[in-house]
């Protein structure tokens, strides 16, 4: 648990970084930051998913470990959406540039089905997560059904 302390802290300073970073940042890097963002909440999601979907089993531990960083990462990608990211190795659809109130507004969305689902896993009821696991599933569905090319 102090590992994971420690990895959260350091997260949070290069979060606190990462702002003034950004403007200084070339395209393929803030495609990258972003990428990695999104890798990490679906692999801390998938632990989850399964819980609810009763192929592993319910542990509320892992299940609050998971929630957490998948709330925490949930703010870090959406920043490194600027300027000459639409290029390059991307899954990034054009449509995002387009229609970035859109984007931005099922972005919210997403973050505010993580917070929820932090709380959901600290409940330690079963139950409460697997519903929350389906609507912050919807709200990550959203932006890929409209923004993410397959």
């Amino acid at each position: 648990m102090k590992t994971f302390a420690a990895a959260l802290a350091i997260a949070v300073l290069l979060l606190g970084v990462g702002g003034s970073a950004m403007a200084q940042q070339k395209p393929e890097d803030a495609i990258k930051y972003r990428q990695s963002a999104f890798f990490i909440m679906g692999q801390s999601f998938g632990p989850l998913a399964a819980m609810a979907k009763g192929d592993r089993p319910y542990d509320k531990e892992v299940a609050i470990k998971n929630a957490t960083i998948v709330e925490f990462m949930s703010k870090l990608p959406w920043d490194r959406f600027g300027p000459g990211t639409d290029m390059g190795n991307t899954k990034a659809k054009p449509e995002i540039w387009e229609n970035m109130d859109d984007f931005k507004a099922k972005a919210e969305k997403m973050q505010v089905e993580t917070a929820k689902l932090l709380l959901a896993a600290q409940t330690g009821d079963p139950a409460t997560l697997k519903a929350q696991v389906g609507e912050t599933g919807k709200a990550c569905k959203a932006c890929h059904d409209n923004f993410r090319n397959k």
